[in-house]
Order: structure tokens, then C-alpha cells, then sequence
């Protein structure tokens, strides 16, 4: 029983897409095919994600991780979340999984905060887009206007955030 609580907002999305179908056949169908979509989407871009994760979590031992990202990591582990953030691809519900590992091995919490702020904004292939797309003094003035961005809202939450709720936040993914 306690297996399918944690499954309840699964299921209470599933009965409301079952109302929808029952209610407007053609809007049902149309969420039907954006869910099936999405799924599908998902399927394709978390199992490489996870195999990534898993050489990354046996590959990189936790001093290495603390080392470089870690308390005393100072500018180094500031520009190597930033970095890591900038050149991942995919999704940035991909993002999550690797700072639960990147919790996991000891890196520092702004540090993390940032690697996710990178990984959501800065991301290299979105820059050529943009530059390809909307011009290069556009691409690079949001590129400068987002770094600052990045870096007030990384330590804004680390400062927002006590220490002993963000030792519960490491707590959760420790072994």
C-alpha cells in the first residue's frame, strides 16, 4: 500500500487524462499524443545520462570531486561548474540527477547551484543557435547579462539556504 502512495500523483494525472478523453475526445487525444511525446523524449535522453552518471560516481573518486569542487575549490571549482554546466547537452531535467551525484562526491553547494544555473542558461550549442539564429551581439550580450546572473543567484540561494537545511539536502543523497 505504501508503494502506491508514492505513486498517487501518477495516478491522479492518469484519471484526469482519462476525464479529458471521456469529456473532449480531441483535446484528450492531443494530450495523449504531447504525454506519449514527452515519454518518449525522456526514454532517449535519461538511459545515456544515467550511464554517464554511473562512470562518473565509480570513474571519479570523492577526493578528486572535493579537490576540485569541494569547500576549498575557491575560482577552480567556480569555473569548472560553470564549465561542466555549459558544455552538457541535453534537457535541464537531466542537470538534477548529475548534482545529486556531484552531492554525493563532496562538491560545494554554490558550486552546485551554479553548475545547474550554466547548464539551464549557457549551454555552447544554444549559443551557436542564438548567434546562427538572432545575431552574435544578441547571443553575446545574454551570454554576459546571464555569467553575473549565474553567480548572484548561485550564492543568493546558497546564503537563502541554512547550513542545516542544506546538510539535510546532502543527507538525502549521501551512500
Amino acid at each position: 500500500m505504501k508503494k502506491l502512495k508514492e505513486y498517487r500523483i501518477f495516478f491522479v494525472a492518469l484519471m484526469g487524462l482519462l476525464i479529458l478523453l471521456l469529456v473532449n475526445r480531441a483535446i484528450g487525444m492531443e494530450a495523449l499524443r504531447v504525454t506519449g511525446f514527452s515519454l518518449k523524449e525522456m526514454a532517449t535522453v535519461i538511459p545515456p545520462i544515467f550511464i554517464l552518471l554511473g562512470l562518473l560516481d565509480v570513474w571519479v573518486p570523492r577526493e578528486v570531486m572535493v579537490r576540485y569542487m569541494g569547500e576549498g575549490s575557491g575560482l577552480k571549482g567556480r569555473i569548472l561548474a560553470f564549465a561542466l554546466g555549459s558544455f552538457a547537452a541535453g534537457p535541464l531535467y537531466g542537470a538534477f540527477p548529475v548534482a545529486a551525484v556531484f552531492m554525493k562526491k563532496g562538491a560545494k553547494f554554490s558550486n552546485i547551484m551554479i553548475f545547474i544555473g550554466a547548464w539551464s542558461t549557457t549551454k555552447i550549442p544554444m549559443l551557436l543557435f542564438e548567434i546562427s539564429a538572432l545575431g552574435a551581439p544578441f547571443a553575446l550580450t545574454r551570454l554576459l547579462v546571464n555569467i553575473p546572473g549565474i553567480l548572484i543567484i548561485a550564492y543568493a540561494v546558497t546564503r537563502l539556504i541554512s547550513e542545516e537545511e542544506q546538510k539535510k539536502i546532502y543527507a538525502a543523497f549521501a551512500e
